[in-house]
């Protein structure tokens, strides 16, 4: 393994044995050579690099093998067949509690921790304050951690993990338990984290979040690889899984995506699907629905090719319907460069009902609205779906496509002076009193 790389799984595997019956596993014991169980591979075949500094994203649904891939990294779980290197010092935060002693208290479960984790008990005693401080549970410090809300359990291991400045820090869904503000004291750390140079693993169902903190993301599926890529293509390609499974007809909607000859320090390989993992597009095309045009409107119904701040905009999409279908709903997501998601809505959660929508017919569809957001590009995403199941789930996936438009905005130069993603176009009133 080279030292520029910090993590390297070469054909990693883990197999667990599944029994029908509790009174198998004694058979198989007063019987040997005749096993009674199932075999249940976690993971198949895993080939990972993962680079010094790099932050990496795993995501998936429950099941996937992510949890059990990071305890293999760790060591906590050993491998049925392949090889583990790992070039530096590891400090997880996995499941809520685990490697605390329940009947310790939280001081004792810091030196106890700190020491697994490697530090002298002179070097944790040098850094207890800043632990205690940054965990932030008071006089909770000194009692058993069994007594612990999950909120407290989280604060303590997070504080222990990022302190002992670690090579590489592994987080496996943890932060989700955390109110908002140790949540964003969290981020903040591992920003700076990523700015020191450690190399981060970060487990997350919040796509945002991977969005915003790592540099390359992996998509799992049942102990597979199946894609490994930028941070919104890997999102993409989930997102799309997702409404394929969720399809009253999920052998009838294929993913198709788009190969990209975008450079990656990631070697070129083959997902599931035999595709190029340097993915650049991901979307649903039914041939029954033809997007026929998208564009942009003034309030006076004037094309236009960009927007300026705070003004009205009309997004108009022509949509071909070369099949009948009885409650079709069309919606759009506006996202940034990254490709989160600034806002996203369609006919159904607007209350707007289309009917019945005849074959052969072209429906135009235009949204309006006022555009607040800062100077810059967004992209155009667009879905369309038929048979309403609830407030963002559909019978059918017909159309789900991203960047079909780029939307350009421009600074308002009359407006105030402002940052961050939406203007709130807010108003100020000064009032001076006397104060006896």
């Amino acid at each position: 393994m080279g030292e520029e790389i910090a993590i390297s799984l070469k054909n990693v595997s883990k197999s667990y044995k599944r029994y029908a019956r509790p009174v198998d596993r004694l058979k198989e014991i007063l019987l040997p050579g005749k096993s009674q169980a199932q075999e249940f591979w976690a993971l198949r075949d895993i080939n990972l690099e993962v680079y010094k500094g790099e932050t990496l994203g795993i995501i998936g649904q429950n099941g996937s093998g992510k949890s059990t891939l990071l305890q293999i990294i760790v060591g906590t779980l050993t491998p049925t067949s392949g090889e583990v290197s790992i070039n530096g010092r590891v400090s997880a935060l996995l499941e809520l509690g685990s490697g605390f002693n329940p009947e310790f208290t939280g001081r004792q479960n810091v030196f106890f921790n700190g020491q697994i984790l490697g530090l002298s008990k002179q070097e944790i005693q040098a850094k207890y304050d800043e632990i205690a401080s940054f965990a932030d549970i008071g006089d909770f410090i000194d009692q058993p951690v069994k007594t612990y809300s999950s909120g407290m359990f989280v604060r303590l291991a997070f504080a222990i993990a990022v302190s002992v400045n670690p090579d590489i820090l592994i987080i496996d869904e943890a932060l989700a338990v955390g109110d908002i503000y140790f949540q964003q004291k969290c981020f903040d750390r591992i920003r700076s984290l990523k700015q020191w140079g450690t190399t981060l693993l970060f487990v997350s169902h919040d796509s945002a979040a991977v969005h915003k903190l790592c540099d390359r993301a992996l998509l799992m599926e049942t102990g597979a690889l199946i894609l490994d890529a930028k941070p919104r293509q890997v999102i993409d390609f989930y997102e799309a899984k997702l409404l394929q499974k969720k399809d009253v007809q999920p052998d009838t909607v294929k993913i198709q995506i788009v190969s990209s000859s975008h450079n990656s320090r990631s070697q070129e390989k083959k997902d599931s699907l035999g595709v190029n993992l340097k993915t650049k597009e991901v979307l649903i095309n039914n041939p029954e629905v033809v997007i026929k045009f998208i564009k942009f409107l003034d309030e006076a119904d004037q094309e236009i090719e960009v927007v300026i701040s705070e003004q009205y905009l009309q997004i108009s999409i022509g949509v071909l319907f070369l099949q009948s279908f009885d409650d079709p709903h069309i919606g759009f997501k506006i996202r940034e460069r990254t490709g989160e998601v600034i806002f996203e809505t369609n006919t159904y959660c607007m209350g707007q009902q289309l009917g019945r929508v005849e074959i052969d017919t072209l429906l135009e569809i235009r949204f309006k609205f006022k555009v607040l957001l800062f100077e810059g590009e967004y992209t155009i995403t667009l879905g369309i779906a038929d048979g309403v199941m609830g407030e963002s789930s559909f019978k059918r996936t017909l159309l789900y496509a991203h960047d079909v438009a780029v939307l350009k905005v421009l600074r308002n130069k009359d407006s105030i002076l402002w940052s961050g993603i939406v203007n709130l176009c807010p108003t100020i009133s000064i009032n001076k009193y006397n104060y006896v």
